[in-house]
Order: C-alpha cells, then structure tokens, then sequence
C-alpha cells in the first residue's frame, strides 16, 4: 500500500476511532444475569419520598453496564402526583406503562398513555410525567445511566419529605436541572 493512501485511510478513520470506547460499553462480569419480577438487582424495594412515594425496582443498573444503560420498575402508589418539569442534559428515558394510566409532557407536547403503550423522552428536552389511575406500573430505561439510581436511592433514604428546595438540590446533585412545576392532570 502506498504511504499516502495509507495515511489518507489512517486519517479519515481517526475521527471514529476517538468516537469508540473499546469494551467501554460491556458489562464488567460479562455475564448474564435474571432479576426476578418483585425484585430489585442490588437495592431491594427503593421507597421513594419527595415527588412521590413509589417503589422503585433496579432491574438493570449502571453498575451492571459500566454506565451505558439502566432499567428500573416502577410500582405506582401515588395518584396525581408526578415529577417536576425537568431535564436530563446527557440521557434520554424511554417509559413503558404496564398498568394504569399517565400523563407525560415532553417539550409542549402533553401525552396521555396507559398499559402497553410507550414514550420516548430525548435528552435536554423539559419533561414530566403524573400518575393518573389510582395504581400502576412503569418501565424506565435509561440511556446512558447517569446518576439517576443514585438520585432513587437518595431519595429512599430521606427520612421525611424534602422542601422543594431539597429536591432541586438532590436533582442538581444528580445531573437533572428542575424547570418547572409538575404536570397538573385535570
């Protein structure tokens, strides 16, 4: 191969290779794993305190994928009670309703969703999201992981409910900015 095209290709693949986390991505056991339904992988039920009181199931953590992916399952046992409008500057979240029924605004654009239906919430896009029906569950993936199961387990070890002025700190403290109040449901 002629040096110059050698180099032309070493060049134009240059900007890939500094794209490419070689291995970053993998899980550090390189292992499968089964998390049980009722389950959480390493905290046990996170009962929540602040914006709601779910309960909170890590199903895949940061940990578990060296900070590519989480999923947690949400056990919904605060009706009409939501997250503040707010943003995650680096991830997105995809929700999966399994039962009952939410509401959720993303950018302007408000959504209703019940069991079976599926949202995506694209990074440094405002969003929020209530729980309509009395009960209900949810599937949260996000991608990359973030601090977020960080945020889930601090905000289970409040010991009584946080001002709103400790829930901006808590999810400044964990890569989340709140803009605004949460979503009102009619």
């Amino acid at each position: 191969m002629k040096r110059s095209r050698f180099l032309g290709i070493l060049l134009a693949s240059t900007p890939l290779l500094s794209f490419t986390s070689f291995g970053q991505n993998t899980p550090k056991t390189g292992k499968g794993f089964k998390v049980a339904s009722g389950e959480g992988r390493y905290h046990g039920h996170l009962q929540l305190r602040g914006v709601n009181a779910n309960v909170l199931d890590v199903k895949v953590s940061g940990k578990d994928t060296n900070g590519a992916l989480a999923i947690f399952e949400q056990t919904s046992l605060s009706p009409r009670r939501g997250t503040p409008l707010h943003v995650h500057p680096s991830q997105d979240e995809i929700f999966q309703v399994l039962e009952g029924e939410y509401r959720f605004q993303v950018g302007q654009e408000k959504f209703s969703l019940t069991a079976g239906e599926c949202i995506f919430l694209p990074r440094q896009v405002p969003h929020a999201w209530t729980q309509v029906s009395q009960s209900g569950k949810m599937t949260v993936t996000l991608q990359p992981a973030g601090k977020l199961e960080e945020f889930f387990v601090a905000m289970a070890a409040l010991q009584q409910e946080p001002t709103q002025a400790q829930i901006t700190q808590l999810f400044k403290e964990h890569e989340m900015e709140v803009v605004g109040p949460p979503l009102a449901v009619d």
